[in-house]
């Protein structure tokens, strides 16, 4: 900083000399001889003499009177001001202490007491002289201006807690977004897998309610629009005669198979257009005109048939290493001689059949029992051989061709061996069922059988041919002897009637009835009795079990004709 203060040009020169209580620099009036002669240099001395140096010590002069500019006047001798001293006045070589004390310069005398003056900034106003007299003196203390902080031992301590309450806070937040992020992920993977899941199951037609063979309201649109293989079976007992027919479908839209069980008594509409049965269609019009007759009834459409007589099918079972089967009945051997003989087959769940077993299970029908017994388990049988079967279609045809059998013209070794190996891959996936086709006593095709399996299985339209056509009779053969039923069912059938098979009672009876329930069907029930040449006395009007117009027991009495 400049130690001297300039006004102007010509002016009175001044020089700094201390600073007042308010830190404010305090000058006087320098001589101009003495500036002339001597030039001042405050740092030189400063650093000689300290902080309060008095420049006229080392001359022997005697300093210039301040001027005081609150009187206009010159005071005798300078002297600093020391607010914070005992009031008096040093000599002219004293120099300001800021904190209140007073230097005496070596070889000074004590100069007399003079009025305190405020020294002044050139053009600066000051405080006036009465606010510094009448301001009370304070009292300064050391302990006031200590601003260090004292040193906390506890400080490392609370650190180290923020510290680690920070770090737990922030492990506990993450390990929130973590939790919630893995919620998230596996609320989408479910959502996912549910969303695939039933995609699946709406492809494959298992949603329920919506699968044409699980839902019996299913609209006809959609099970028609519904793509079926179908081809029939017919199972020829070359010991004991008869037959059981079935027809297997597969599905290909639904991915289902199912075998669907046809009793004989099912009635057809035969070449001529006259009525008859499943059991005389086969025997009489062959497997192409039974084919179109089973086509007509349900609406469906076959595409070839397959002729499985009782060795072939032994055969087939024991090429594919036996079957596993539920059994529902003791099967006696055909061929024991003495009766008490064990059973051939066992009752019982998984039981291992092999060829000869399989062929004795699938044609056994106890006596009494319906027709519908022994279907049942032939549908056993069936499926237990498709299950063994190989759903290689190669491997299926190499099957089908090692047994050698005649195929209808309608089905090649190829094209029975493929769809074979389709309904097995069905089968062992759990994808497959037998179903019953439920018939009415007459013949004819229930409510029930037209909702249910003609609609959603085969996807087709009931269409029985119509009862009033031809007369149903139904026929009990209780003469014991078995050739008796097919005798009297060739009889009624040339005669225009319809037959209905009606089993064999337990026990035999030794005369034959002839029963109507209704008193228009008297005359219906007389021609029977003519035709099979019973005597007009076994006519009777009663009540009849069956659906159909007259029931016939034939009893021991009954001759069948010799044509």
């Amino acid at each position: 900083m400049n130690d001297r203060y300039d006004p102007g040009y010509g002016g009175d020169q001044y020089e700094l000399v201390g600073y007042d209580e308010y830190g404010r620099p305090v000058y006087r009036q320098v001589p101009a001889q003495q500036t002339q002669q001597q030039t001042y240099d405050p740092y030189a001395q400063q650093q000689q003499q300290g902080y309060g140096y008095d420049p006229y010590a080392t001359t022997g002069q005697q300093p210039p009177a301040a001027y005081d500019y609150g009187t206009g006047q010159q005071q005798p001798a300078y002297g600093s001001y020391d607010p914070y001293a005992s009031g008096q006045h040093q000599g002219a070589t004293a120099s300001h202490d800021p904190y209140g004390q007073a230097a005496v310069g070596a070889g000074t005398a004590q100069q007399p007491r003079v009025a305190e003056q405020t020294a002044h900034i050139p053009q600066q106003a000051g405080p006036a002289d009465e606010d510094v007299r009448d301001r009370p003196e304070r009292d300064y203390h050391t302990e006031q201006f200590a601003f260090v902080e004292e040193p906390d031992d506890n400080s490392e301590d609370v650190i180290d807690w923020l510290k680690f309450t920070e770090n737990r806070t922030e492990r506990r937040e993450e390990a929130r977004r973590r939790a919630r992020s893995r919620i998230v992920a596996l609320v989408v993977v479910l959502a996912l897998a549910a969303v695939g899941g039933v995609g699946y199951l709406w492809y494959a037609g298992k949603l329920p309610g919506l699968s044409s063979d699980d839902s019996a309201t299913g609209t006809a649109t959609a099970a028609g629009a519904q793509k079926r293989d179908v081809i029939v079976v017919h199972l020829h007992d070359t010991k004991g005669g008869g037959t059981a027919t079935a027809l297997l479908v597969d599905n290909t839209t639904t991915k289902r198979g199912t075998t669907v069980l046809l009793p004989n008594s099912l009635a057809l509409t035969s070449d001529d257009g006259t009525t008859t049965t499943l059991a005389k269609s086969v025997e009489d019009d062959g497997s192409d005109g039974t084919r179109d007759a089973l086509d007509t009834v349900l609406g469906t459409d076959i595409q070839g048939t397959w002729r499985l007589d009782t060795p072939y099918l032994q055969n087939l079972v024991d090429l594919i290493g036996n079957i596993d089967v539920d059994t529902d009945t003791d099967v006696p051997d055909p061929a024991a001689k003495k009766k008490g003989a064990a059973p051939l087959v066992n009752q019982g769940k998984a039981q291992t059949l092999s060829g000869k077993m399989a062929v004795a299970y699938a044609t056994y029908r106890a006596p009494g029992e319906a027709q519908d017994a022994q279907l049942k388990r032939f549908g056993q049988v069936l499926q237990g051989v498709l299950r063994k079967m190989s759903s290689d279609p190669q491997a299926a045809t190499t099957t089908v061709q090692t047994l050698a059998q005649i195929l209808d013209p309608s089905l090649t070794d190829r094209d029975l061996g493929t769809f074979l190996a389709g309904l097995s891959d069905l089968a062992k996936g759990g994808d497959y069922k037998t179903d019953l086709l439920p018939v009415q006593t007459d013949g004819t095709l229930s409510a029930q059988a037209g909702e249910g399996v003609v609609k959603n299985v085969l996807g087709g339209t009931a269409k029985s041919p119509d009862k009033d056509a031809a007369v149903s009779v139904s026929v009990q053969n209780a003469s014991g002897v078995k050739d008796n039923t097919e005798k009297a069912r060739v009889v009624l059938l040339n005669g225009g009637f319809t037959f209905l098979d009606g089993g064999t009672p337990g026990s035999a009876q030794a005369t034959s009835k002839v029963t109507y329930a209704d008193a228009a069907d008297k005359a219906d029930a007389a021609e029977v009795a003519k035709t099979l040449g019973l005597p007009e006395g076994s006519v009777t009007k009663g009540r009849i079990s069956a659906g159909a117009d007259v029931a016939v027991v034939l009893g021991q009495d009954y001759e069948p004709s010799s044509d």
